[in-house]
């Protein structure tokens, strides 16, 4: 497998709508780890040209990742909400698609990259084998024992387990606000039950900012850490101003649906104070919806009214060439596994 195949055990998240370059990918691949491209948002002839570009800047492996398309909500059960931002924000029409998702399988399929990686949701098995008949790994985020079965069954080669730490959109198959009072699992819990029920490889993620946050997950079971809020601040992201400048502070995080009907951690702002309580469950159709007032606070630079996605730990995010940053957190890995089997274990 790719994961086995890795000088450094770090993979880079999948942060859609700007943050994920071809240069990023690059960087941390030959830093060596392996990079992934978002896909996210992308028509599948501009992910065409993104992998291409990728071809160009190094010969390594890379993986690019997909979103599994869900059903359509119907427009009553968000007509409030709209209404609501409407009273103060110039919004779009609400959508839904399938992010082109067909397209960018067969993209996949007649242009094979090493690994497709996987959120919202499980390809079929008849996708996966298509997938894998090509010498694709397919990797499914999961973030529960359920769905993690799901993967297995279908065929998964691997598993990523997105814990509740995680900046950005929760990789749930299914976003139910019944779900909303149940505490989503943390990493550590989620690994854990993850090693005792499924016998697949696992890639951790979720507030992984650290060599020492690595080293715990590789401890646990997990054979390597995704990590993105960490790379956010890097030159080679494409993170727009207002979010770069955001990433670092002491500003604490939050889960909500107010920018895109789906629930995502973010560092929490006047619009997410204001407005998740009544957003709902309505994806993508919000994410088009506010499309234009996000963009306007870009423009503006105006923190409070858009979405700063980020995980629990972007504190301690730097300002650093990717390289420096993947060589910086393997170094820090190593030592603290080492230091940890240092210490005798005293028996009870």
């Amino acid at each position: 497998m790719i994961i086995d195949e890795l000088r450094v055990p770090i993979v880079l998240a999948p942060m859609a709508g700007g943050p994920s370059t071809p240069e990023l990918t690059v960087a941390v691949g030959e830093a060596g780890g392996l990079g992934l491209l978002a896909a996210g948002y992308l028509p599948a002839d501009e992910l065409a040209r993104r992998i291409a570009a990728t071809r160009a800047g190094a010969p390594l492996p890379f993986g690019v990742n997909l979103f599994v398309p869900g059903p359509a909500t119907p427009p009553a059960e968000f007509a409030d909400y709209l209404a609501e931002l409407g009273r103060d924000h110039e919004l779009g029409a609400p959508a839904h698609d399938t992010d082109d998702w067909a397209a960018k399988l067969d993209l996949l399929v007649a242009d094979p990259v090493a690994v497709v990686t996987c959120t919202f949701g499980c390809p079929d098995a008849a996708e996966i084998a298509r997938l894998r008949a090509v010498g694709t790994e397919v990797w499914v985020t999961v973030t529960s024992v359920g769905e993690a079965r799901i993967a297995r069954d279908a065929g998964a080669d691997a598993l990523i387990a997105q814990g509740a730490e995680a900046g950005g959109h929760r990789a749930n198959f299914i976003d139910r606000v019944a779900d909303d009072p149940v505490d989503p699992l943390g990493l550590l819990a989620l690994l854990q039950l993850l090693r005792a029920h499924v016998d697949l490889p696992i890639v951790a993620t979720g507030g992984l900012s650290t060599g020492a946050g690595i080293a715990a997950a590789m401890a646990a079971g997990a054979a390597a850490a995704q990590l993105g809020t960490i790379f956010l601040r890097c030159p080679e992201a494409g993170t727009n101003p207002v979010h770069r400048a955001a990433v670092g502070s002491a500003e604490p995080t939050a889960l909500t649906r107010a920018f895109t009907g789906r629930r995502a951690r973010g560092i929490r702002n006047r619009f997410m104070a204001e407005h998740s309580a009544s957003a709902p469950v309505a994806y993508p159709e919000i994410h088009y919806a506010t499309a234009p007032l996000r963009a306007a606070a870009r423009a503006a630079g105006n923190r409070e009214e858009v979405n700063l996605w980020a995980g629990q730990t972007q504190s301690l995010s730097p300002e650093l060439p990717a390289g420096e940053l993947v060589a910086s957190l393997a170094r820090d890995a190593k030592t603290a596994l080492e230091t940890a089997l240092s210490r005798r274990i005293q028996s009870c």
